[in-house]
């Protein structure tokens, strides 16, 4: 992961690793501290969104998180592949990321935690997730629509990772640690863990 995020950083200027917010092309320097931004998931918290980050009300707060405790209470432990590198631009347009994504193992899981969470938007007359959801995790980050060049690296790595005809199977693999919901400065743990 620290070469692409090397080469990403040397073809596209204005990238910031996602977190740390520290620009690329400063970590590019110091080969250490690039490999510490690229310890997925090792040297940081990463996280892929059940729903969209949105305004709530102060009286829907106790609602929402009772219900999405209610819907998500129990979950299994589970390892997540992550598998593909893309690109999504916010729906603003302000930012375009560059993430690895969930395209096989897990994806099943993932989705029905989204529909759940859906479910208690519906409720609460929140917007809902994409029609279409890609769970992924960001890894940069740059200013702007910049999704086209982004896109013209991204497509090239996939090209010299296929060998033999076969893309490499995945990228990195984490164990799935839980639902969190982030309202303001607050984090409310969501789901508890079933014995297996």
């Amino acid at each position: 992961m620290a070469l692409f995020l090397n080469k990403l950083a040397s073809l596209v200027p204005g990238l910031h690793a996602v977190d740390v917010d520290v620009p690329l092309n400063i970590l590019r320097k110091d080969e250490h501290k690039l490999e510490q931004v690229a310890k997925v998931p090792f040297g940081r918290e990463f996280h892929i969104s059940l729903g969209r980050t949105v305004p709530i009300r102060v009286h829907q707060i106790d609602s929402l998180v009772t219900m999405l405790r209610q819907k998500l209470q129990i979950q299994r432990r589970y390892w997540i592949d992550f598998s593909k590198w893309e690109v999504f631009v916010n729906d603003d347009q302000t930012r375009t990321f560059v993430s690895i994504e969930v395209i096989a193992a897990r994806l099943a899981e993932i989705t029905k935690q989204i529909q759940a969470v859906n479910d208690v938007y519906k409720l609460h007359n929140l917007p809902e997730f994409y029609k279409d959801p890609r769970p992924h995790i960001s890894v940069a980050w740059a200013l702007g629509d910049i999704n086209n060049s982004l896109k013209k690296v991204v497509e090239e790595e996939r090209r010299i990772s296929t060998i033999g005809g076969s893309l490499q199977k995945c990228i990195f693999t984490s164990k799935f640690n839980g639902i969190e919901c982030r309202i303001g400065n607050k984090t409310h743990k969501i789901c508890k863990f079933s014995e297996e």
